[in-house]
């Protein structure tokens, strides 16, 4: 019988059951980009590495025994520092003679005359993060005698210690710049596809004539304008500007080649017909749906604005002495005697490989992530 008569007829079909624990369909689409950034083991751990980078140059003062500024005549060109084990961590004493026919100094180390390494000792005052006054240092050793983990420069400063601070300079830079850039690139990339017609090809023709001179030059030509005996911190500044004015141009061709292809979607032209301005439009809906390939870009940019960042002060117009960066290292490293006799001192030539490097595996997992239905 199909049912008593009267009565409504009960729908026959069931709802298709779902399988347990599934969550296709309601996985927000941040998360997906965070599990396929998970999936490249490269990426992460370039991630990890440069964390481990910023923390360290973070607590520089804290991790360098010796002041990063301070001449040491008696250590010149001194090698890095023997460890051993003496009931603890202990550095092997160093004699050191004069050879009569180059005039050097000739380091022997004697571990048979051990100093020990205190942890957490006192040593030089410095301040931590911009307003914490201490003198305690992660290693430090007794007397006169000088811990010297990456070995001396040609004027007896600590390598390690100039290392880890011109990595709040060469860092930094890069963030900076590109942040800079990115934001720039962004307004006018989106302004140049949003408009078209004439703002589109004046502002194209500018980004072309930008493009069309070689980077390093034009860096090299801004930076030389800047007076030799500017202070370190304006310096910087104009530094990190010059990086970002020239970079923008690239980062924003691509923004608006992204927004020309949503610039006339039925979303764009809803909003318009309900009475919204240029500007609400560009911020609610023309930015949002290109800040993934924004993003992308940004730390694709990162590694090229910290290489020439090292190129400019190696080349002697980027940041100056008494500031400190990988740049400024490697220029007294410069000459082949130099690097063949004593090799630590193209230790800031490795961390500009690493940070660089890394920045690039984290790039590319970056850009497979913001894809995450590829």
């Amino acid at each position: 019988m199909a049912g008593v008569i009267g009565e409504p007829v009960q729908e026959a079909t069931a709802a298709a059951p779902t399988e347990k624990g599934s969550d296709v369909g309601e996985i927000p689409q941040w998360r997906l980009m965070v599990r396929r950034f998970k999936q490249s083991k490269l990426a992460v751990g370039g991630g990890i590495v440069l964390l481990l980078m910023y923390i360290v140059a973070a607590l520089a003062p804290f991790l360098a025994s010796n002041d990063y500024d301070v001449l040491n005549s008696g250590a010149k060109n001194a090698a890095p520092s023997a460890l051993t084990w003496d009931g603890g961590l202990a550095m092997c004493g160093v004699t050191q003679t004069l050879n009569e026919d180059t005039f050097e100094f000739v380091y022997q180390k004697d571990c048979t005359k051990t100093i020990p390494i205190h942890w957490f000792g006192k040593g030089h005052e410095y301040t931590l993060f911009g307003f914490i006054k201490t003198d305690r240092h992660l290693m430090t050793v007794d007397g006169d005698t000088k811990l010297y983990l990456w070995g001396a420069d040609t004027q007896g400063r600590d390598i390690f210690a100039r290392t880890v601070q011109g990595a709040q300079v060469s860092l930094t830079i890069g963030l900076l710049g590109v942040a800079i850039s990115t934001v720039l690139a962004t307004l006018i990339g989106t302004i140049s596809g949003y408009f078209g017609g004439i703002v589109d090809n004046a502002i194209q023709r500018v980004m072309e004539i930008i493009l069309s001179v070689p980077t390093l030059p034009l860096w090299a030509t801004l930076a030389a304008v800047l007076p030799r005996d500017m202070p370190v911190e304006r310096r910087y500044f104009f530094i990190t500007l010059i990086l970002s004015l020239v970079v923008w141009a690239n980062t924003a061709r691509q923004v608006r080649g992204k927004v020309l292809g949503y610039a006339h979607a039925d979303y764009v032209n809803a909003a318009r017909a309900a009475g919204s301005s240029h500007s609400r439009i560009i911020v609610t809906h023309m930015v949002p749906n290109a800040i993934s390939h924004i993003v992308v870009v940004a730390a694709l940019a990162i590694p090229a604005t910290i290489i020439a960042e090292t190129s400019l002060s190696f080349l002697g117009i980027g940041m100056l002495p008494p500031a400190v960066s990988w740049g400024v290292l490697l220029k007294d490293a410069q000459e082949i005697a130099v690097v063949t006799q004593y090799p630590w001192m193209l230790i800031p030539a490795i961390a500009v490989v690493i940070a660089v490097t890394c920045f690039q595996l984290l790039g590319d997992g970056v850009r497979d992530a913001v894809d995450p239905y590829g």
